[in-house]
C-alpha cells in the first residue's frame, strides 16, 4: 500500500445500489493494492449540499477533500497524485 493512502482521506461519492460505484470501489482498490475497507463510501443521499454539487456525476472520487474524477477511474490522475 502506499504511504499517501490514509484511511478517510480517499472517498467514493455513492448512493445505495450504484453498481458503478461498486465497480469503481473494487478497480480502485485493485489499482492502490490495498484493502477495500481503507476507501471510505460516503452515500450523497442524505446530504443536500453533496446531492447539489454532485447529483448524477456519481461515483465520484476525492483525496484529501478534492476532486479527482467522476463516472470512471481516472488511472492517470491517480498515478500522478501517488507519484507526487
Amino acid at each position: 500500500m502506499n504511504t499517501k493512502l490514509k484511511l478517510g482521506q480517499w472517498v467514493i461519492l455513492s448512493r445505495p445500489d450504484c453498481s458503478l460505484c461498486e465497480s469503481f470501489l473494487e478497480e480502485l482498490s485493485d489499482l492502490l493494492g490495498a484493502p477495500i475497507s481503507q476507501i471510505r463510501m460516503v452515500d450523497i443521499s442524505d446530504d443536500e449540499n453533496l446531492e447539489r454539487k454532485y447529483g448524477s456525476r456519481i461515483p465520484v472520487l476525492l483525496i484529501e477533500g478534492e476532486f479527482v474524477c467522476a463516472y470512471r477511474l481516472d488511472r492517470a490522475r491517480i498515478q500522478a497524485y501517488l507519484q507526487s
